[in-house]
């Protein structure tokens, strides 16, 4: 008998006389120990169906169909009933564990309190519980972190404590929604590892819901493809990677980032160089807050960018990337040259500054988050022009030309940023630092957000817009896969050192550091090509 078994599950959200069908006849079984992967693109239905396993979905939802567990209907059944087998035989890790751990409580208290809720554990035999969790899911010196809160954990070891919650009460059925989207490749190879072995470990079922289908292939025994609510196709991996049947499975296992730059012409101008630039913060003290050390973020890294060239920046988070980012633009202060289109920058004032301000832009990881939600797309792509002073009598028509170039209708240039997909809001952002013309453009985590189909379509306008304008790209990134497509150059960081720097293929092939080879392991599964 199958652990869950969903029978033509369909879920419909009212709101007044508004009408959405998120899930269209949904049908899946979930064996004892085996993994199901959920695959799809955001808005495909994915989440919706696992949540409405144990009716999780808000009251404007109306669920039909049967899901069973271990031969039990769930739908319709009792609210005491489901609360008691939520978080106890079917638990939950969701994606961003920030939103899912409260801020305000310690890691005790939060992990004991599921198990006070579900097994009636408290004091010394809840702590001695808790202790066992962590050191299960590989939190080092547990007993120095029951008292931590969660803003003071990395984001590994934040997404380590939600597997821990869930794992409390030896569910017999695991939900793993989009658990390692955020996190670097190597702490994502980790999570991965972890949770493949906690299911041997403890005999538990998995249900894995992703976009990443890297992911899927190193984790799933089953398959199931949706699309607008509906699973389009299922199967065993093996055979859906081997053989896929549906055009949208088809088209899903296509979408990785693929081939390799333009060459850079002999005669490029030089557009940024670094020399030993430095970036410490200093760490103070005391009521006189004296100096007692500094925080190395950036040590001596030597670049140099080139017109139509892309710099890759790799590295886990607290590398240093984003900082060495923010000194090129002069955002953050710093030791050592910048030289921008030949003039060192350093030290310059905001006044000085400002003239050359417009050829250096930068695009970020969350258009959502760097959008203003107040603002129409017209005023928040011709924002620059108005800080600039350029361009006032022809605005809509700039922003017009620059919204066709990024693929974007410019009939949508009045409405707002939550009118669009991800995707839309990303070329928005890269419409936003285009009009201005920039030689120099900063990628920081640009498709990181994305869908994979999505992840192609921006990695191609990069490249498109580099060609036509001859764009020097600094590009960070911890996707691997990603970061080979688009760079001709690669700077590998660690800690706020530059440990290994050269050609892209060079460095992919013959990685030097035991670093960087574990990065591409963790990204690719194992060394590309000659590097193995």
């Amino acid at each position: 008998m199958s652990v869950l078994d969903v029978r033509n599950l369909s879920v419909t959200f009212r709101q007044g006389a508004q009408e959405t069908r998120a899930v269209r006849g949904v049908s899946f079984s979930i064996d004892k120990g085996e993994t199901v992967a959920l695959v799809g693109e955001s808005g495909s239905g994915k989440s919706v169906t696992a949540l409405s396993t144990v009716d999780l979905l808000p009251e404007s939802a109306e669920i039909a169909g049967s899901v069973t567990y271990n031969g039990e209907e769930m739908v319709g059944a009792p609210e005491d009933r489901l609360r008691d087998i939520r978080g106890d035989d079917i638990s939950f890790i969701f994606q961003e564990p920030m939103t899912s751990l409260n801020p305000l409580h310690t890691l005790e208290k939060q992990i004991g309190e599921s198990l006070a809720l579900h097994q009636g554990l408290s004091g010394d035999a809840a702590r001695a519980r808790i202790l066992e969790l962590l050191t299960k899911v590989g939190i080092r010196d547990p007993e120095t972190r029951l008292g931590a809160y969660p803003h003071q954990l990395s984001g590994g070891q934040r997404q380590r404590v939600m597997i821990a919650m869930a794992l409390a009460n030896g569910p017999d059925l695991l939900v793993a929604d989009e658990p390692t989207t955020a996190l670097d490749v190597t702490i994502q190879a980790q999570i991965l590892e972890l949770l493949a072995e906690l299911k041997r470990d403890m005999g538990m079922s998995l249900l894995f819901i992703t976009h990443d289908l890297g992911i899927v292939r190193r984790i799933a025994d089953r398959v199931c493809v949706m699309k607008g609510g509906e699973i389009v196709e299922q199967g065993p991996t093996a055979e859906i990677f081997a053989n896929p049947r549906h055009p949208y499975t088809q088209t899903l296992l296509a979408a990785e980032p693929s081939g390799t730059p333009d060459p850079v012409p002999a005669e490029a101008e030089e557009i940024v160089q670094t020399r030993d630039l430095r970036v410490w913060f200093p760490i103070q003290r005391g009521f006189l807050r004296r100096t007692v050390g500094h925080v190395k973020a950036v040590n001596a890294a030597t670049i140099s960018v080139r017109e139509g060239e892309t710099l890759g920046v790799v590295g886990e988070s607290g590398s240093g990337k984003t900082t060495l980012a923010m000194a090129i633009l002069r955002l953050i202060s710093s030791d050592g040259p910048v030289v921008f289109m030949g003039r060192d920058i350093q030290g310059q004032s905001s006044r000085q500054l400002r003239p050359i301000r417009h050829n250096m832009q930068v695009v970020f990881q969350d258009p959502y988050g760097s959008l203003s939600p107040r603002m129409t797309v017209a005023q928040i792509v011709a924002e620059g022009l108005a800080v600039q002073g350029v361009g006032r009598d022809d605005q809509a028509q700039r922003v017009a030309e620059i919204l066709t170039e990024v693929g974007l209708d410019p009939e949508m240039m009045h409405r707002y940023p939550h009118e669009f997909s991800g995707g839309q809001r990303q070329r928005i952002a890269i419409a936003r630092a285009m009009i201005l013309r920039p030689r120099l453009v900063i990628l920081d985590e640009p498709t990181s957000a994305l869908d994979m189909t999505v992840q192609t379509q921006i990695v191609d306008l990069l490249r498109r817009l580099q060609a036509d304008h001859r764009l020097a790209y600094l590009f960070i990134s911890h996707d691997l896969k990603v970061v080979r497509a688009l760079s001709h150059k690669v700077i590998v960081m660690k800690q706020g050192d530059v440990v290994e720097a050269g050609a892209s293929e060079d460095l992919f092939r013959n990685p030097k550091t035991a670093y960087t080879r574990a990065l591409m392991r963790a990204a690719f599964g194992a060394l590309p090509e000659s590097a193995a």
